[in-house]
């Protein structure tokens, strides 16, 4: 029997009751998921997505103040008042290692909250991409859902879900059962390289990779506010062996437990 792989470029593509049951991965490489692998890497002990600014100000000032770290952005910049940002280089064992951070997002955060009725919520980047595949090579069904930006499909979402439909393929003997957008994700992804660097036969340089998330809508927004290093922070293929889980009951990320 068919495995099943849906991708949904935008989180309203899909319906929270059409998640029930399955594993989903939550993918917004500009910059949301890329930025909760590096602070769980770096050391963080969780990381709570708030939908909200007043919401997260609000949580944060429960915990002690040494132990918490406010970090996330409006407009693709730092909120005024927050610790951090919401660039991935800002996430140092130095500012968040041992800490809770408390986050939003214009889109990830949002995109997090349409999947709470999965089963199973993994937080996915170009970054931790090998990592992700593990963990889905032998479940179904399963969703990729892209945050998009401002309610609008992104590129760099869409060809993070490609590569993860190819890669799936390739490693299975089992037939997958794709949907339109899986399809048309699939075939972004492929002919966006050459073949030997989009089948994983080569290495993919990361100055290949972030030229295309720079052609992305939010990829281009983060030019236009100066923030192109972490074009190059999100193109690091394969970096992180961690696998951020949202607890969809306490709403909550952690590393998965090894």
């Amino acid at each position: 029997m068919p495995h099943c792989l849906n991708v949904y470029s935008l989180p309203t593509l899909v319906t929270p009751e059409e998640l029930v049951g399955g594993t989903v991965v939550v993918i917004d490489v500009l910059r949301a998921s890329t930025t909760i692998i590096h602070a769980l890497e770096a050391g963080a002990v969780e990381v709570i997505p708030c939908l909200e600014v007043e919401e997260a100000r609000r949580i944060a000032a429960t915990l002690p103040r040494s132990q918490v770290v406010l970090g996330g952005e409006r407009g693709g910049l730092r909120i005024d008042g927050f610790d951090l940002g919401n660039s991935p280089l800002e996430y140092e064992p130095a500012s968040v290692g041992g800490k809770t951070v408390v986050f939003t997002t214009t889109n990830g955060t949002r995109a997090m909250n349409q999947c709470r009725l999965a089963e199973r919520v993994l937080i996915g980047a170009f970054v931790n991409a090998a990592a992700i595949v593990e963990q889905l090579a032998e479940r179904s069904p399963i969703s990729l859902v892209c945050a998009g930006s401002g309610g609008d499909i992104t590129r760099d979402d869409v060809l993070f879900a490609g590569l993860l439909v190819d890669r799936l393929q390739r490693r299975s003997a089992t037939p997958w059962q794709l949907n339109a957008q899986a399809i048309t994700a699939r075939e972004n992804w492929l002919a966006s390289f050459a073949v030997p660097m989009a089948i994983g036969a080569e290495k993919l340089p990361p100055p290949l990779l972030a030229d295309q998330l720079r052609r992305s809508l939010a990829g281009q927004k983060l030019v236009s506010i100066g923030l192109e290093d972490d074009l190059y922070a999100a193109a690091q293929l394969d970096r992180f062996p961690i696998v951020p889980v949202l607890d969809t009951k306490s709403f909550r990320i952690g590393p998965m437990d090894k």
